[in-house]
């Protein structure tokens, strides 16, 4: 967690962005308050005014907080591997070993979008995520059709683990998740489109890259 700003120290709108990501992560968008983040910020309820003009605008920030973590610097790092199977290799491993922080983030805002801002950028997020995933899925051989088919319910997968991992993370160790991310990766990525392909842990040896960072 980032540290604290002292009272004296110049906030800027990507501090109070960053601390209402971790008051999701904590409790939900109910939980982002501007008084009690200005509490942990050091800071005043008048200097948030200074830089947004409501708490909406505040929940709109975090958002974009939250997909510049998960979304944009994911699809970044991924973009540095010129192979689309392992970039989809790197972004099952690197889902299914998600950092609890963020995990609790990302089951807050996909679970139960209840708030009108929140449901919309879900939405636009989930589409964007499928379709990246689609997009890998068609470079290595797969129709049209199945690709997108494969990307839905690889979401599905992706949100369902989550919250699994949530409730119950005592049956999801970090060689579980490893593993389980093979699984998926054999079963929904490369079955019957490479049948001669390495699977499990022959490709995680053969790749020999690390987990996609989160």
């Amino acid at each position: 967690m980032e540290m604290r700003k002292s009272p004296k120290s110049s906030l800027t709108p990507s501090d109070w962005a960053k601390a209402a990501y971790r008051s999701i992560a904590r409790g939900g968008v109910d939980a982002i308050s501007v008084e009690a983040i200005a509490v942990e910020l050091g800071a005043t309820k008048g200097s948030f005014y200074w830089h947004f003009k409501n708490r909406d605008a505040l929940i709109e920030a975090a958002l974009d907080e939250w997909e510049h973590r998960l979304t944009d610097r994911v699809i970044e790092r991924l973009e540095l591997d010129p192979d689309p199977a392992q970039r989809l290799r790197k972004l099952l491993n690197g889902a299914f070993q998600q950092r609890a922080f963020d995990r609790a983030a990302e089951v807050a805002l996909l679970a139960n979008p209840e708030h009108p801002l929140v449901r919309r950028r879900v939405r636009q997020v989930a589409r964007r995520r499928m379709e990246y995933i689609a997009e890998q899925l068609e470079s290595i051989g797969w129709q049209p059709a199945e690709a997108s088919d494969r990307a839905v319910i690889l979401s599905c997968l992706y949100v369902g683990y989550l919250q699994t991992a949530h409730v119950a993370p005592s049956v999801m160790g970090n060689e579980a998740r490893r593993r389980h991310a093979e699984i998926a990766f054999d079963s929904l990525i490369v079955a019957d489109l490479v049948p001669d392909r390495p699977k499990g842990p022959e490709l995680a040896r053969s790749a020999g890259t690390p987990p996609l960072p989160t």
